[in-house]
């Protein structure tokens, strides 16, 4: 007997890791609560992401995304850099890494769809969570008390519910930032090449002490086919030498991009408004376990990995899959969060760490980037890899022909 029958689970978190989880719960025939602390509708959050294409048609196979829901695949990553002493743009590699970028509030706004059956408490923020003498747990919010088999902590980064499975636990920051932003396409109408390049690849252009990562998303229309893109970018470097926690970030990342980038990208960066930006600090940590009954965490509530790897929503994502798998195969929630545990700490674990390293080659300890060819970009992710598979980072020496 499914182990999620007759339970009900609480969501701490409304955000993809709350809602993906929802999904889960109430596919394995649970009765769940989301608690959001936020009023406002969540679509317009968030950037670009990326997630593999299995994972993608397993999603809308299993009914948590909408087969509707826009995406911009590509299947080539290109490596640039400035060329030296000059400022336009060299070649560095091209690499076979298919890819699904997303839209997060497009992505979001399918989840949310999907658990739509689920009750959904907007602008419901939790105070505490504590345990019953029954071994349930406790959500407190200011409506009130309530009762749950499962308390599934999906409350982000900074997750309160994540200190009650690992007390003065702390993420561990990086000594350098990224910039994520969003630009209109028409950043590019005076740059046809860099726009061709863009409809069928991922680009990564290396500079100095760090990179930046660029690739087109759904614009966020609500209507399925509009066609809309958006040009969406996160770039890596470090902080600004007196920084101003509540400085607009847009002017500190056109300066980065019109000191090292080549001339064509650094004004598609410069160009007119950003749609948004926003600069987020570097860090990571993860849970010794990620589920302890009657509490589980999701996303990045049990674990951040530096976003390199590109599985903020992708770990989330797999997480809830796990997690209406556990509860299927029963035969107790206490037996499905073990398995749970078992199965996502380890997968997070091996996250932060391949993070790390990612972070050390492309920011901490960057390359002579502009002196690389297709060879040594090659054999330089492969060292990085260290044998590690990832679904960016595939088939590193498998050139693609331009």
């Amino acid at each position: 007997m499914a182990a999620a029958t007759a339970l009900r689970i609480g969501v701490i978190g409304g955000s993809i890791a709350g809602c993906a989880a929802a999904v889960a719960g109430f596919r394995a025939g649970a009765e769940v609560t989301v608690y959001e602390r936020s009023g406002a509708e969540l679509q317009d959050r968030g950037f670009g992401i990326v997630i593999p294409p299995p994972l993608h048609r397993e999603l809308v196979a299993s009914g948590y995304l909408d087969a509707e829901m826009e995406t911009a695949p590509v299947a080539t990553r290109v490596w640039l850099a400035r060329e030296p002493g000059g400022r336009s743009t060299r070649e560095l590699a091209r690499q076979s890494s298919t890819v699904t970028p997303c839209n997060w509030g497009l992505l979001w706004r399918s989840l949310r769809t999907s658990a739509g059956a689920v009750r959904y408490l907007r602008g419901e923020p939790v105070t505490s969570v504590g345990m019953a003498p029954d071994g349930r747990a406790v959500i407190t919010t200011a409506r009130g008390e309530e009762r749950y088999d499962i308390v599934v902590g999906a409350d982000g980064h900074a997750s309160r519910t994540r200190q009650l499975l690992a007390p003065g636990l702390l993420p561990e920051p990086a000594d350098y930032l990224v910039w994520r932003g969003a630009i209109p396409l028409s950043a590019l109408a005076d740059h046809p090449r860099e726009l061709e390049l863009l409809r069928g690849a991922w680009v990564t252009l290396g500079f100095p002490g760090g990179h930046g990562i660029f690739y087109l998303i759904p614009g966020g229309s609500r209507h399925p086919g509009a066609g809309d893109r958006l040009l969406a970018y996160a770039i890596y470097g470090r902080p600004p030498a007196s920084p101003d926690a509540d400085a607009d970030p847009g002017p500190y990342v056109r300066e980065l991009a019109k000191e090292h980038f080549p001339a064509a990208w650094a004004e598609i960066v410069g160009h007119g408004t950003h749609r948004t930006t926003a600069c987020h600090p570097v860090a990571d940590v993860q849970v010794p376990r990620a589920a302890r009954a009657p509490l589980l965490l999701a996303g990045d509530a049990a674990g951040v990995s530096r976003p390199h790897t590109a599985s903020g929503a992708v770990k989330a994502l797999q997480d809830a899959l796990c997690l209406e798998r556990v509860l299927r195969e029963g035969p107790t929630a206490a037996a499905a969060l073990e398995r749970y545990a078992d199965e996502r700490t380890a997968a997070g674990a091996h996250l932060v760490e391949l993070g790390r390293r990612m972070g050390r080659a492309q920011v901490e300890e960057t390359p002579d980037w502009a002196a690389m060819g297709q060879e040594e970009v090659d054999a330089w992710f492969r060292g990085v890899l260290a044998g590690t598979r990832h679904y960016l980072y595939e088939q590193p020496g498998a050139g693609v022909t331009a």
